[in-house]
Order: structure tokens, then sequence, then C-alpha cells
């Protein structure tokens, strides 16, 4: 079999929570060998959840993130959020806020091609792990800095989640209802997938760069700003209208489309109508020839302009089908239509089940479990899951004999001052 498309780069991952590990996760899938850099000291809470979840936590969302909501003996290798993100890559661990531990650290940037963090911008350099520090290690290495708002700037040192990030760029403003203020938008946060895949692709840039120069440098990336892009109609409005878009639900600037009750209980389609062709289309199937001459839909902005209209029309029709009938009638006749789909629905869905996106990953302490796959496939260089998410130190035995050639009396002695292991020190193993 071909090698994978990044085979050859190793990676130091010093991300958390979710824009960083999916960054990491797309890079590992591509073939990178990414080696999370961790502390038994120092629990990550918001990446690996609570080494110790209590009742209260258990209950609620966050619960559901463990197999069965039993956090197990390590709830830190059964947190799906982790799990999910973290295939493919291998766990160290180390105390780097101590001598010898930052000694191990520049051994493992010495043997790595790139760093990559998204951190609070201040962290990383009070531990010493700069840019500047680190490529006097390795002159030609690539450091991806991914913080909330940058490391440069007068948000640089603010504290940042998807829900901060997206709400100070004018991403959270439209994405609610008009009947609706802010605080009631729903906690699905775009800007970190967002800022994964940018990240992954500004490395891949800097590697080639690096290819044909011989030169690595530093990446710094604005969680923020990235998602502008992702409301560029938003911005070019106000900068050549000065008109300030406001939230439009389902609805669109550019299109006439909603989201309409079916027939059974709890069932919905979503529709859009982009063209006068589609318009046209939608109405044969409608059976309704006579709107084809009414003015309130005469052309695109006519059908937005009379948004109302067209949904009590629309709504009134599908409101006696079922979603997946709505769907093949108008697909059939070119027109965008699905069915809104459950979560539960989308793991039985015959689309992506066909096509292999689903697939079966088993850990050694969260069981087997059926997990999304990507988006996109290679035609030479198949992509799948090669490892589960690594538990904590996993790895410690591989890397350090295998990369770094330690020595048995080497290892026990990292053992000994507790910067080896795979349980956070304070936190013995629950019992079963």
């Amino acid at each position: 079999m071909a090698r994978l498309p990044l085979h050859g780069v190793r990676i130091l991952d010093f991300t958390v929570v979710w824009a960083g590990p999916s960054a990491t996760m797309l890079l590992a899938d591509l073939g990178a060998q990414v080696i999370r850099v961790e502390s038994i000291q120092h629990p990550s809470v918001v990446t690996r959840g609570n080494p110790r979840p209590v009742g209260s936590q258990l209950a609620g969302v966050r619960g559901s993130y463990y197999p069965d909501n039993q956090p197990g003996a390590r709830p830190w290798n059964r947190y799906a959020y982790f799990n999910y993100m973290n295939r493919n890559k291998y766990s160290v661990t180390v105390d780097v806020t101590r001598p010898e531990g930052f000694a191990v650290l520049t051994e493992l940037v010495s043997v790595s091609d790139v760093i990559v963090e998204n951190n609070r911008a201040n962290t990383m350099p009070r531990l010493g792990i700069t840019y500047e520090e680190m490529r006097s290690v390795r002159p030609d290495l690539v450091y991806l800095s991914m913080p909330a708002f940058g490391t440069t700037g007068p948000y640089a040192l603010a504290r940042g989640f998807g829900a901060n990030t997206e709400a100070a760029v004018g991403f959270t403003w439209l994405r609610g209802y008009p009947d609706a203020d802010p605080s009631m938008t729903y906690a699905i946060f775009h800007a970190d997938a967002a800022a994964g895949a940018t990240a992954a692709f500004i490395v891949s840039g800097a590697l080639h760069y690096r290819r044909r120069t011989g030169k690595g440098q530093f990446i710094d990336m604005s969680q923020g700003e990235n998602m502008m892009h992702h409301i560029s109609h938003a911005f070019m409005d106000y900068s050549m209208n000065r008109r300030s878009q406001e939230t439009l639900g389902n609805s669109s600037p550019v299109l006439t489309q909603g989201v309409y009750a079916c027939a059974e209980s709890d069932t919905f389609v979503a529709l859009s109508i982009g063209t006068d062709t589609q318009w046209r289309s939608l109405v044969r199937v409608l059976g309704c020839p006579q709107l084809e001459r009414d003015p309130r839909f005469a052309n695109g902005l006519a059908r937005r302009r009379n948004q109302d209209s067209f949904d009590e029309i629309v709504g009134r029709w599908a409101s006696e089908r079922n979603a997946y009938e709505v769907m093949e009638a108008l697909q059939s006749e070119g027109v965008p239509a699905t069915p809104v789909i459950s979560y539960r629905q989308a793991h039985y869905d015959p689309h992506l089940t066909e096509k292999g996106f689903f697939e079966s990953v088993t850990e050694a302490d969260a069981g087997t479990h059926t997990m999304g796959g990507r988006g996109y496939q290679l035609s030479n260089t198949p992509l799948h899951t090669r490892l589960p998410a690594p538990g904590l130190g996993h790895h410690n035995d591989f890397l350090y004999r295998n990369l770094l050639g330690y020595s048995d009396n080497q290892i026990e002695g990292l053992e000994r001052d507790h910067h080896l292991g795979e349980v956070y020190l304070g936190y013995d193993e629950a019992p079963a």
C-alpha cells in the first residue's frame, strides 16, 4: 500500500479542547506521526475530562460522554470528547516544568518537524516553549500557535472558547432568529472545527514551503479572525453598503429557503431555491402552476421579500407528506431538499452507511464504538483509523525507547521522578 501523504512528518501536539485536537487529528489522518505531549501532574480537564467526575456532572450532558454514562477506572481514557478527536495519535508524558522534563522535550523537538498548540497566548512562553527557543533546537521547525485571538493585538491574552471567539467577530449575532436575542444561540461552536481545518491546511502549506526552501517558520493564527471568512458576505455588505445584517433564522440573504414540518411528528425537511428554474420546478411539484405568474414570486428578490407567503405555501404542502417523499419529489426536479435528521438517524443513514463513513473503533478502556470517519477520501491512499485515541502515557515505553533511545535505567529514573505514568498523580484508579 502506498504511504500516506504526510508519512515521515512528526508533530508534537500541545493542543487542548476541540480546535487544536481537530487540527492534529486531520494531520494524523493524513499520515503524520502526532505525539500528544501530556503531564500526569496537571490533568487537562477541558481536554480529557474531569479525572474524577462527580454525580452532578454524570447526570448532565457531560455524563453522556462516557460509555454507558460510566467514567470507569480511568475516566480520562473513556472521555468521548477526547477520544473522537485524537485518533491516530500517540501519547507521551513528561513534566516540562522541571529541568529534566524540559530536557526531554528538547530531545523530542530535535527529532520533530512541527509543534501545534492552541493555548492562551502566554501559556507556552511561560513554559519556555517558544518558537525562538525551539528553533534553536530544530532550525527548520514549523510552529503553529492558534490562540483564540492570535498572539498579538489587544485581545492576545484574552481567554476564549468557541462561544467567545464567535461572539467577538459577529458570528453569534447572525446565528439566531429574528424573534430571539443572542442568548438563544445554541452551543454548537463552528469556530473550533473551522480553526482545525484551517490549521491543518496551513501546516501542510508550511511543510511544502520547507521542502522547497529548507526553512521552517512561525504561524500566528487567530481562531477569531479565521471565523470572519465564514461570514464574509455580511462584512462585505457593511463595507460596501453600510448595511448591518441581522439574524435570519433559517432564511438566507441570497436564497429563498426554509425548514418545514412534515406529516409525521417531529419530522422536517429543509429546501432552498437559488434560481428561477428551481422555482418553476418547485411550482410543478406543488401542483400550483398559477404561482409562476404570481408577482410575489417573480424573481429571487421578490421571493425573499415575500418569505412569509412562500413559507406558508410550502409549509402547507410539506405538512401532508413524508419528509423523504418530499426530498425525492423535489430532488427529482432539481430542487435542493433533504430531511432534517437526528443524530440517531444519522447513524443509520443509508447514504453514510453505503459510503462507509462510519468506522468501528476499539479503545482499551472505552470499548468498541462506531465513530464518524472523514468527509473525503484519497483514491491512491485510502484513509482509515489506524490507531484509537491514546490512553494517557500509553506510548511512553515505545517513544522513549525507540524514538529517543533511552535505556532501562533512564526510563526507570523518569518513572521514579513522576514524569512517566498512565494515571494522574493524586487520582488513583477508581474501583472497577
